[in-house]
């Protein structure tokens, strides 16, 4: 998922501790690039907004009372 997001392989390599780049080649040839499916979710208390967080949801926007947050399937 760092991956898919950064399409930087030596940040990838250094995060996951690879001394190798063939060792993070091995996990990074199963990303594809062409797939941007989303779960979407909808907050509106502090609490929710939490869990969501903590679940791996990242924050999108916030329109009025409804805060809105995606991750990637």
């Amino acid at each position: 998922m760092e991956y898919h997001k950064t399409k930087d392989i030596l940040h990838v390599m250094q995060l996951l501790g690879h001394k190798d780049i063939r060792n993070t080649l091995v996990y990074t040839h199963l990303v594809n690039f062409e797939t941007d499916e989303w779960i979407c979710k909808v907050a509106s208390t502090k609490e929710e907004r939490t869990r969501l967080i903590e679940a791996g949801f990242a924050f999108v926007a916030k329109e009025n009372t409804q805060w809105y947050f995606r991750k990637r399937k």
